[in-house]
């Protein structure tokens, strides 16, 4: 039975409204961004195809990865990219008050970057009690490292009236030990924090494998 043919009520976006994203599956939140389908494939065919692709690629889902599957083209692939996007850049309800006491209550802030191809580095803004106030990514290199500013840094944390920041970049290679330049940017951006009044309290590698490492006092 085709999608058009379903009663309302089991329709995505009807489903939505009467039940909740959350009782959705994978193939209907996908039908329900791109809204239809084509002649020959309903939006939910479409969305068990797309399904598949992000379940195994996730956060580093392309357009190009979607653009090959039958009954997408680009613009549906954009809407799909996007809402990926919209959804990493919002801290799940239950993290918003969260305080961070030592290093490893940060990694559920960023988890989704450890296994990013490419470099990213994000930034955590705390209120005085070490609250977060918000997580940016500030900058996606290379896979061989990324150009960082303290302006690019500080511009968020002192919209967000942050006390103290910590920040935290990815090793697509899994090799945690901080390179003389991850060492050296550290204490550009602790320098720069003295001048600002907003502490940098960490900053901390993360990649594919389990575990982190903490940069802290490294310069010192």
């Amino acid at each position: 039975m085709s999608l058009k043919d379903t009663a309302d009520i089991d329709k995505p976006r009807e489903k939505i409204i009467s039940r909740g994203a959350s009782s959705l599956s994978l193939a209907e939140l996908v039908a329900a961004i791109i809204g239809r389908g084509t002649f020959n494939c309903d939006a939910i065919q479409i969305g068990k195809v797309v399904g598949e692709v992000l379940s195994e690629k996730t956060y580093e889902t392309s357009v190009d990865d979607l653009i090959s599957i039958n009954g997408v083209g680009e613009a549906k692939a954009c809407q799909i990219v996007a809402s990926l996007e919209l959804a990493r850049r919002f801290t799940p309800p239950n993290m918003r008050t969260a305080r961070i006491t030592e290093a490893s209550e940060v990694i559920p802030f960023v988890y989704q970057y450890k296994f990013e191809r490419q470099e990213h580095l994000m930034c955590l803004s705390l209120s005085g009690a070490n609250e977060v106030l918000n997580v940016r990514n500030i900058t996606k290199g290379t896979v061989n490292g990324t150009q960082i500013h303290p302006r690019e840094i500080f511009s968020g944390a002192i919209e967000d009236r942050a006390a103290s920041i910590i920040l935290v970049h990815n090793h697509p290679s899994g090799n945690l030990l901080p390179s003389k330049q991850d060492v050296k940017i550290t204490q550009d951006i602790r320098d720069a924090g003295k001048l600002l009044g907003i502490e940098l309290l960490d900053h901390i590698i993360i990649g594919p494998n389990e575990g982190y490492e903490s940069i802290k006092f490294k310069d010192k």
